[in-house]
């Protein structure tokens, strides 16, 4: 099965303006998601979707495939759509690799691609165990339920399930609890499908786009990870960054 991974990239982050082109020890954050992702040989080819000419320019100085889109895309998901349909490439499956992951792990890639050459998967995600309490209960981290089939039951900024016979800092020795990682795949025509709904009631109350998904009637299946590389959000997110390195 033919994989073609997308990155969005956009300039104007709120938090991190032109944080695609910050140095990272010698290379720009892009071209380290780049090189993570071509290092992964389950993925045929490699797509960059910005909106922006500074970051087209370098990424096309590459010799990376990059498209120009909209700058009025509400979601990462949106704007990797409009760059497959622009760029005329041919996809059984793609994965969405978020351009603020230049750390992203060879072993993530090729869970997903594992997961979305399934006939029967139409939408597939990374989730890890949680094993400190601060996670659990920072709303800024976004936990996932499974159900016996390793499909995604609900996306939640609160700690679900509540653990009625213990004190919220015991509930990790009650629960086994799954923090969600932002790395998507999709079937081609799915991620149209996607694209097309309108905003979710759940969706708008957690500003979590995947609960549209569900909320319509969509299956997400979930691969588990051990590993998780630190995302670069914030100019704080770089302190420390080259020791990682």
């Amino acid at each position: 099965m033919k994989i073609l991974a997308i990155i969005p990239a956009r300039y104007g982050s709120t938090r991190f303006p032109g944080k695609p082109l910050i140095d990272i020890a010698g290379k720009t954050m892009i071209q380290r998601v780049v090189e993570r992702v071509q290092a992964c040989k389950a993925i045929h080819d490699v797509l960059v979707a910005t909106d922006d000419d500074r970051i087209f320019e370098h990424v096309s100085s590459l010799g990376v495939h990059c498209i120009m889109t909209s700058p009025n895309h509400p979601s990462g998901t949106d704007r990797c759509l409009e760059a497959y349909q622009l760029s005329g490439m041919k996809a059984e499956a793609i994965i969405n690799v978020q351009g603020d992951e230049p750390f992203v792990a060879t072993s993530q890639l090729e869970a997903l691609a594992a997961l979305i050459t399934k006939q029967d998967v139409s939408i597939a995600t990374l989730a890890k165990k949680i094993t400190d309490i601060n996670t659990l209960l920072d709303p800024s981290k976004v936990k996932v339920v499974l159900n016996a089939h390793m499909q995604a039951v609900y996306f939640s900024r609160q700690a679900i399930p509540f653990v009625r016979s213990a004190d919220p800092s015991e509930w990790l020795e009650k629960h086994t609890f799954y923090k969600h990682l932002g790395l998507y795949a999709y079937k081609p025509e799915t991620l149209e499908a996607l694209c097309a709904l309108a905003p979710s009631s759940l969706e708008i109350a957690e500003s979590l786009e995947q609960l549209r998904w569900l909320e319509n009637g969509y299956s997400i299946d979930v691969a588990i990870t051990e590993i998780e590389t630190p995302a670069i959000d914030t100019p704080e997110d770089l302190q420390g960054i080259e020791k990682f390195i």
